[in-house]
């Protein structure tokens, strides 16, 4: 039997049902080995090992008395956006740094309901405005590949954690690509839910009509398992959509043969790193060898996504962020003279570079005179976006392509110009302005760092792109390699 912590959350869950080992070793195994490595990888801001063992604990009660929930005893970390009762939830924020959540997120709630364990909540971009991991105010994740690179954003805490083997699996979100381009980054799997289909209360928001809360784990076939007790309606969160949840499980055994994917021409024009172009096509031709169907496809505005993405995600954040002003929670300005020194001194200190970027630039779009100009036209843009991908999707059955334009990048090596930075996502931010599916899959290495497939699927299509998906990595191996230093 390999050892626990290089099982995938599914092999761990056979194992656990056999009575192979307990939820409290499990858990003791993965909790030391974060403490060996997190002095490495900073991929965590909170480590909850008496929780852990407590769940653990009452998750074996549980498997005893033959009330094992599906998730029970499997150990998980929480991206630290998702409020966690009695947890520390920052954000990766100073304006947060003291904010205990007084209630669960929806998400957080759910897979404890199914007997998860939480180990810890993990290290993010500052209120997920990143591409690098490099605004946190807790200091930036290490690649575990390349422990010089970054493991991309904002999710990276989470896509580290996952890639090291800390833990098998890890909630996080995805705004722009802070799911699927920290996966690509790491070699691991992240998907991005259609927008609706997993609830958003409790998950603090930085552009709410964009932000979608997904997972980081070794396989498809770990993801469509978590995916599965995350979807579905929450009355609390009012852009949450009444849609049936299908077996995600069951659904991934479905053959390629027949399937129709749509290669994105824009994709692969210039900009995209030649050997990682070499890599994702060399994946779609192993789909093509089990029956697939390759078919060119053209997104005519999807050069237009990153500048549509960076009017419409600050304008929101601006809005969104305007609650954190020392009144109420969070970081709060010694000794103010009056009001407006509050407000002032509590939010110069508390927010960090980025998030003051954005929110600048969301104030500037929505104020009188631009938001004509701004604003209203990226939306205006975003809805031909929209409709290029729903065109598409009447001759095919995903859309297929590279999910970052190159492999990890140097920490430090973007840092001084955000608009490098920005362009990381311009493989992703599409799937997010469409409301749309999106799966980023390990598909080969360039020079010893990992490279991203990307699929995307129609509105309510994770079952196609996750099949997909899973079928790819019955064919290769990708998917469980690891870091040397970490195996």
């Amino acid at each position: 039997m390999a050892a626990l912590h290089q099982q995938s959350l599914s092999e761990l869950a056979a194992g656990l049902a056999a009575g192979d080992f307990s939820s409290r070793e499990l858990t003791e195994a993965l909790l030391a080995r974060i403490e060996t490595h997190q002095s490495a990888l900073n991929a965590f801001i909170t480590v909850t090992g008496d929780l852990a063992l407590e769940q653990a604990d009452r998750a074996d009660q549980a498997r005893a008395k033959g009330d094992a929930g599906p998730l029970n005893g499997l150990p998980i970390v929480h991206k630290d956006l998702f409020c966690t009762r009695n947890v520390l939830t920052t954000c990766g924020s100073r304006i947060l740094d003291n904010f205990v959540s007084p209630y669960d997120a929806t998400v957080v709630e759910r897979l404890s309901s199914a007997g998860a364990v939480m180990l810890g909540k993990t290290n993010m971009d500052e209120f997920a405005m990143g591409s690098s991991n490099e605004t946190s105010f807790f200091g930036p994740v290490t690649n575990p590949w390349d422990l010089k690179m970054s493991p991309g954003g904002s999710s990276g805490g989470s896509a580290a954690a996952v890639a090291a083997r800390l833990v098998p699996a890890a909630t996080g979100t995805d705004t722009g690509g802070s799911i699927r381009q920290p996966a690509a980054l790491t070699g691991t799997t992240g998907i991005k839910p259609t927008y609706g289909r997993v609830s958003r209360y409790g998950m603090i928001a930085f552009a709410s009509s964009l932000d979608q809360a997904g997972v980081i784990t070794r396989s498809a076939e770990d993801a469509a398992l978590l995916l599965g007790v995350m979807a579905g309606l929450d009355e609390r969160d009012s852009t949450s959509v009444d849609h049936a949840v299908p077996d995600y499980v069951s659904a991934l055994s479905r053959p390629v043969r027949g399937l129709k994917v749509g290669v994105v021409r824009q994709h692969f024009d210039t900009g995209l790193d030649e050997q990682c172009g070499a890599a994702v096509k060399a994946a779609l031709a192993v789909l093509e060898e089990q029956g697939a169907e390759l078919v060119d496809v053209d997104l005519p505005n999807i050069d237009l996504s990153v500048p549509t993405y960076y009017v419409v995600a600050p304008a929101e954040c601006s809005s969104n962020l305007s609650r954190f002003d020392g009144v109420r929670f969070g970081h709060r300005a010694d000794d103010p003279e009056d009001l407006l020194d509050l407000y002032c001194r509590t939010r110069g200190e508390g927010f960090g570079a980025e998030v003051k970027r954005r929110i600048m630039t969301g104030t500037y779009v929505l104020s009188a005179g631009y938001y004509d100009a701004y604003y209203l036209k990226a939306q205006k843009v975003r809805q031909l976006i929209s409709q290029d991908f729903r065109s598409a999707f009447e001759d095919v059955d995903l859309i297929a392509g590279p999910t970052a334009p190159t492999t990890a990048f140097a920490i430090g090596e973007k840092t001084d110009d955000p608009i490098t930075m920005y362009l990381n996502d311009i493989y992703t931010i599409g799937a997010n302005l469409a409301g749309l599916p999106g799966v980023s899959v390990p598909c080969g290495f360039v020079e010893g760092l990992p490279v991203g497939l990307h699929l995307v699927g129609p509105h309510f299509g994770e079952e196609t792109v996750l099949g997909c998906a899973h079928q790819y990595q019955q064919l290769t191996d990708w998917h469980t390699m690891a870091p040397e230093d970490f195996g």
